[in-house]
C-alpha cells in the first residue's frame, strides 16, 4: 500500500504487512519495510516546520535567508537531517 503523504515530499512511504516466514523461507531483508512511527514523526515534523515558516512575514524569512518558495525544501531538509 502506498501512502503519498505530500506532493513532492521526500519521504513517500511504502508499508508492507507480512506474516512470519514459514520454516525454510528466507527472512525479510532489514530496511525493506519502513518504520511507521518514524514515518508519522517525519510527517509531523515536516508539517510543523512548513506551518511555522509559513506564518512568518517575508521580512522574517528574508532575515533567515529563506524565500517563501524555499519553505518546503527547508522543511524536507529538517526531516532528513
Amino acid at each position: 500500500m502506498s501512502l503519498p503523504l505530500l506532493r513532492g515530499a521526500a519521504y513517500i512511504t511504502t508499508i508492507e504487512f507480512r506474516q512470519a516466514p514459514a520454516p525454510g523461507e528466507p527472512q525479510l531483508e532489514r530496511g525493506k519495510t519502513m518504520n511507521i512511527a518514524r514515518s508519522l514523526n517525519n510527517w509531523r515534523k515536516y508539517r510543523q516546520t512548513v506551518n511555522e515558516l509559513g506564518r512568518m512575514s517575508d521580512r522574517e524569512l528574508r532575515d533567515l535567508g529563506i524565500g517563501r518558495e524555499d519553505i518546503r525544501r527547508v522543511a524536507r531538509h529538517a526531516v532528513a537531517g
